[in-house]
């Protein structure tokens, strides 16, 4: 059963997966970086303000959610940018 394991944990698609998830979890900080202190502060100086968490409807507290859709949208936006790069850079190389 050891010898079994050996080989599921070390057959080429679980270390794959492993390595890109490292690799995920540092591009994230990249991407959380690139959001908060560049894209955030540029739409802070066309709006006022960085941070929507203090926004309100009523009672209802919507500015984190805003802030979400926000983070969202340009994290999407960014990796949509970085994956349509690299294609055509994996098309030139053929």
């Amino acid at each position: 059963m050891i010898s079994q394991l050996k080989a599921f944990l070390f057959r080429g698609d679980v270390l794959a997966l492993a390595v890109a998830v490292i690799i995920a979890g540092a591009f994230q900080k990249i991407i959380d970086s690139l959001v908060a202190d560049v894209i955030m502060p540029i739409i802070g100086m066309l709006v006022g303000s960085p941070d929507f968490s203090t926004i309100k409807i009523g009672e209802i507290l919507i500015g984190n959610f805003l802030n979400a859709i926000i983070n969202f949208a340009i994290v999407g936006t960014v990796l949509f940018l970085l994956i349509k790069s690299a294609g055509k850079k994996s098309e030139e190389i053929k």
